[in-house]
């Protein structure tokens, strides 16, 4: 059983989360809405950009999702001129990911929005407190 002021703690830990993450993606989600695409186009232009020539399988894995979540965003993202899709060459059934120009553009233009945020929210904190935020971050991210 859990502390009862520890249950607040975490209760409230839950609530700027929550807000957090909510505020982190509405700027990028406004400007996507605009382009008529959607979060997962956008998380596949960060990690394609992140690792040019990136396999859709290993994009799968990154991102914990099925082919099927991803086949439309690709598509689209490929019929915009953001994304180019090519076979790998040496495995020709192996798809490779790359961003365009267009792409690398659209991607920063989200990602600055996210940057510019997280920039305002680190200033005046020193480098240990954003390196325990980090560890927190990276902790979450592995399941506690």
């Amino acid at each position: 059983m859990i502390d009862p002021d520890r249950e607040a703690l975490l209760r409230s830990a839950i609530e700027d989360l929550y807000f957090a993450y909510r505020t982190f993606t509405a700027l990028p989600d406004r400007r996507l809405a605009d382009l008529g695409l959607g979060r997962t186009h956008h998380r596949i232009l960060h990690f394609v950009r992140r690792d040019p020539g990136l396999s859709v399988g290993d994009l799968l894995a990154v991102l914990e999702v099925s082919k099927q979540a991803v086949h439309r965003p690709i598509k689209d993202l490929e019929e915009r001129g953001y994304l180019a899709v090519t076979a790998d060459d040496t495995d020709r059934r192996i798809r490779r990911l790359t961003l365009t120009p267009a792409g690398t553009g659209l991607e920063d233009q989200l990602t600055s929005l996210q940057m510019d945020l997280l920039a305002t929210a680190f200033d005046g904190l020193d480098d240990g407190a954003v390196a325990h935020w980090q560890q927190v971050m990276r902790r979450l991210a592995a399941g506690g």
